[in-house]
């Protein structure tokens, strides 16, 4: 591989942790201070809508395929759905996940 996408790899990797990593400290902080104080700490307002936020962006750009062929979109319209109905069922997050990239590549293999 070209070093280019390695370090494009290492960036986007670098940048998701931040995301998680950055509001989970400061809010651990946020929380040992006032516990040090004797207080009750309150979460912030922006932490609450800040994870909706990210997760409704992130579903976004995947809800549209990488290429705008047939195969591409009745993967992610199989994925998708399989996602949602998973979910509906177990209400996790980890099987609907692994279930949807599942049918989307399984989808994809075949139609390609």
């Amino acid at each position: 591989m070209q070093t280019d996408i390695w370090i494009a790899i290492v960036v986007a990797a670098l940048g998701t942790f931040a995301m998680r990593a950055l509001p989970l400290m400061w809010t651990q902080r946020h929380f040992n201070k006032h516990k040090a104080n004797n207080t009750e700490a309150q979460l912030p307002t922006w932490i609450g809508v800040l994870g909706p936020l990210m997760i409704a962006a992130m579903l976004g750009v995947s809800l549209i395929p990488k290429e705008t062929s047939m195969a591409g979109w009745l993967a992610t319209v199989a994925g998708t759905l399989l996602t949602v109905l998973i979910w509906r069922k177990t209400r996790t997050l980890g099987l609907p996940v692994l279930a949807g990239v599942l049918a989307f590549g399984g989808v994809y293999a075949l139609l390609a």
